[in-house]
């Protein structure tokens, strides 16, 4: 409707409500996710499983330079004008003379996996009867050795016929791909897809090595020429078997990552989840109104968590106070316009009551003491309004702005013209404060010394680190020992009769206090020396004191009425 305010009580704004994880499922899933790396290496990147891949060619490497040591001793010790096969090709420029080491170098990620082994065909040529003979001579050592290794051996003459060996004696190799390099007198390794007689356990096929079988040819040399083959094979160790002979090593590692993601769990639920459930708690017991929420964590975990707290406890007290602080100042501000009410109401009754009845019964002086009555309350009314403001104003005052307690005093004297006030010591220091706040304070301080029959009031400053201290001093009837405690609190005055309200000094500390300073009551309880308070209040930076210093403040009257 026209003309009357319509006021809404403006709600909190509410988070939307979704199924968001809870902290504790977020930290179960890292831990799962860091039991499951170990697992992720072996069955992703098949590292454990390439480690057997490499360990099996390095035993292939190293029996067969043995194998080809005895084979090379026996070739040279045949009948000259045995046929030997190509010469050796020259060693790299940058070989560690005499030492050639061959080392694995098979990858079971990145090398191909080829086909099954070539079956062996028929010799062009048959192998030379001397050949033949060394061949025999070998063979009870390359079973021997079988037994031990599990590895396949076969020896090959110059031209890749087989002469020792469990199977295909008599037949050529020539023409598989690893034999044929190692007649040219290069080393070659190579991965073949495995032919078994047997199906491997369910669990076994999991693993990528147990269809692969490697081959290794070592070629024979000879005064430089390549005398012969030895050509090795063996199934690479199952990654499960291997786990399953390391047992005991598996289990205690596995305990050890269990513990240590138990161990890791009780310190996120020690040091974050329960002081979080902890704060929540409170959080919601603070908003029903309990008072004894109010206290430290007995667990803060963590030393932002107890800043944090902190913080969180004192801006529930501040709150708190806040809170009583509005509840005790409604009940002062009911009881102080009560009384004016309740006068102005009981005049005006008498009045209209005196009017109604025809002949009036109240001469002029008692009218006029009724009106001057209604008068004088509807003045302390509106001052009490007015401070009503000026607190207000105080609580939410801006903070910027600096000025000097020279250019604030000199429109202390137009507004005090009765009051004989003196200023000594740093007085011209600029402080961070702005002019009219400024002269809200000195104006309520002159205020209550006048009201208490003062007639002088001193001013002095002097500098503390980045504070100015400044000194109020009147020459009234001083504050009694009794009273001291109560100076600054809301409504409280020994003036009232006089139209004091009481709310003066409340002003001035609020006023204050929002630019960072203070004020007290200084002096000493004797009541005969006056009323001394001591304010502190901040220096103002460099930029903002030469504005100050220059700036020159009219002349307004009382700085605390509007």
């Amino acid at each position: 409707m026209p003309g009357r305010a319509v006021s809404a009580r403006v709600s909190a704004p509410k988070v939307a409500r979704k199924w968001r994880p809870t902290m504790g499922l977020i930290v179960g899933l890292v831990i799962l996710t860091a039991l499951a790396l170990p697992l992720a290496g072996l069955f992703f990147f098949r590292i454990y499983e390439n480690q057997l891949i490499r360990q099996t060619e390095a035993d292939l490497i190293g029996q067969s330079a043995v194998l080809a040591t005895v084979m090379a001793r026996e070739i040279a010790a045949l009948p000259p004008g045995v046929p030997l096969g190509s010469a050796e090709p020259p060693a790299p420029a940058e070989a560690d003379m005499p030492y050639r080491p061959i080392l694995p170098a098979l990858d079971l990620a990145h090398d191909p996996i080829l086909d099954r082994r070539p079956p062996a065909a028929a010799a062009p040529v048959p192998a030379d009867p001397a050949f033949v003979a060394l061949g025999a001579r070998l063979a009870p050592d390359l079973v021997a050795t079988q037994k031990t290794t599990l590895a396949g051996f076969r020896l090959l003459d110059p031209r890749g016929v087989v002469i020792a060996g469990r199977e295909e004696l008599g037949l050529s190799l020539a023409h598989v791909e690893e034999v044929a390099a190692a007649l040219d007198g290069r080393f070659r390794a190579v991965m073949r897809l495995r032919v078994s007689k047997h199906e491997p356990p369910p669990l076994y096929s999991l693993s990528r090595g147990t269809s692969v079988r490697l081959f290794v040819a070592m070629p024979v040399i000879v005064a430089g020429r390549v005398a012969g083959v030895v050509y090795a094979s063996r199934t690479p160790s199952n990654v499960f078997k291997s786990f399953h002979e390391e047992r005991g090593k598996l289990i205690a590692a596995g305990l050890t990552i269990l513990a240590l993601a138990a161990l890791i769990g009780f310190i996120f639920q020690r040091a974050i989840t329960r002081p979080i459930r902890e704060l929540m708690k409170r959080t919601e017991a603070i908003g029903r109104g309990d008072r004894v929420a109010l206290t430290p964590l007995a667990h803060h975990g963590t030393a932002e968590f107890a800043a944090l707290s902190q913080g969180f406890l004192d801006t529930a007290q501040a709150l708190q106070d806040r809170s009583d602080f509005i509840a005790t100042f409604a009940a002062h501000v009911s009881h102080e316009l009560k009384s004016p009410l309740t006068a102005i109401k009981g005049a005006a009754e008498l009045l209209r009551d005196d009017l109604d009845a025809g002949t009036p019964g109240m001469d002029r002086a008692d009218r006029r003491r009724f009106l001057d009555n209604i008068v004088s309350d509807t003045g302390r009314l509106t001052t009490i309004v007015q401070r009503l403001r000026e607190l207000a104003r105080a609580e939410g005052v801006p903070t910027a702005g600096a000025t000097t307690l020279t250019a604030t005093v000199a429109d202390l004297r137009s507004g005090f013209a009765t009051l004989k006030i003196q200023t000594e010591g740093a007085v011209s220091e600029p402080v961070r404060i702005s002019p009219e706040n400024a002269r809200i304070v000195l104006s309520h301080l002159a205020d209550n010394a006048l009201r208490h029959g003062a007639r002088s009031l001193a001013i002095s400053a002097h500098r503390e680190a980045d504070r100015l201290r400044v000194s109020v001093r009147d020459d009234g009837p001083g504050i009694s020992a009794a009273n001291r405690g109560k100076v600054f609190e809301s409504f409280f005055t020994t003036r009232r009769d006089s139209g004091g309200t009481g709310m003066g000094l409340s002003i001035v500390r609020a006023m204050l206090e929002a630019h960072g300073g203070s004020i007290v009551l200084g002096g000493s309880d004797g009541a005969a020396e006056g009323a001394t308070f001591v304010l502190s209040i901040p220096l103002a930076p460099q930029s903002s004191a030469s504005a100050a210093r220059g700036r020159m403040i009219p002349a307004e009257g009382k700085g605390h009425r509007e």
